[in-house]
């Protein structure tokens, strides 16, 4: 009963990694209303439709649900199932940054791209600006938004090589490193209890990964 107005997603920002085409923007500042945010989810629920693998900062807690909830909200149906690689969560399990949060990371260990605090419109008056109609808000948030994706895919180049969630080999039907390279040299071998596998080190990146054969006779696992 404390609710006036539903909230709604205003922009989004996204674009294919490795690819150099420019990144994908929409927002709904030509909408009669800002919170008409169905076309602008259609294009969304497109693209993770397609997708095999996600790429967020903090994608699996809250983007995810979110547009979900709006997804079911405008009546459409789940998009096709989609893996996730989220850099928060990378930076959680393997690192112990003063911060996680993706300004920081970006700032730290991007050299191209890093993550933009608010230049004209600081904290939510970006979003109230937006919200009022101002023009210099939009502009800013679709640089915002843009800057963002650019600076997540040059922070997840740097982290992935760490992170063996996702074997890429899979969808390469081949051995890949998760930078994508298959310069890839052999480096001793990877033990279970009951399992031997033939391990590699990328030549680029420096990340491990290993073979999906036993090494290990049958007779002699038995």
């Amino acid at each position: 009963n404390m609710i006036k107005e539903d909230w709604a997603v205003i922009s989004w920002a996204a674009k294919w990694m490795g690819d150099d085409k420019t990144v994908m923007y929409e927002d709904t500042r030509n909408r009669k209303s800002f919170r008409d945010d169905k076309k602008i989810l259609e294009k969304l629920w497109k693209l993770l439709d397609e997708a095999d693998i996600v790429l967020t900062q903090n994608g699996k807690k809250f983007d995810n649900k979110k547009v979900n909830a709006r997804f079911i909200l405008h009546g459409m149906e789940p998009p096709s199932s989609f893996r996730n690689i989220d850099t928060l969560t990378i930076a959680k399990k393997h690192f112990g940054f003063t911060s996680n949060k993706l300004e920081y990371m970006t700032n730290k260990l991007c050299s191209k791209y890093k993550k933009s605090g608010h230049a004209k419109f600081s904290g939510f008056a970006l979003w109230k600006g937006c919200m009022e109609g101002n023009v210099d808000a939009w502009d800013e948030m679709k640089d915002y938004n843009v800057l963002d994706v650019l600076s997540l895919e040059e922070l997840a180049e740097k982290l992935i090589p760490w992170d063996n969630t996702i074997n890429f080999s899979i969808y390469a039907e081949e051995n890949v490193c998760t930078c994508g390279s298959q310069k890839l040299k052999k480096n001793g071998f990877y033990y279970t209890n009951a399992s031997k596998f033939q391990r590699y080190r990328c030549q680029e990146c420096g990340a491990e990964s290993r073979d999906k054969k036993n090494l290990l006779d049958k007779d002699i696992v038995k």
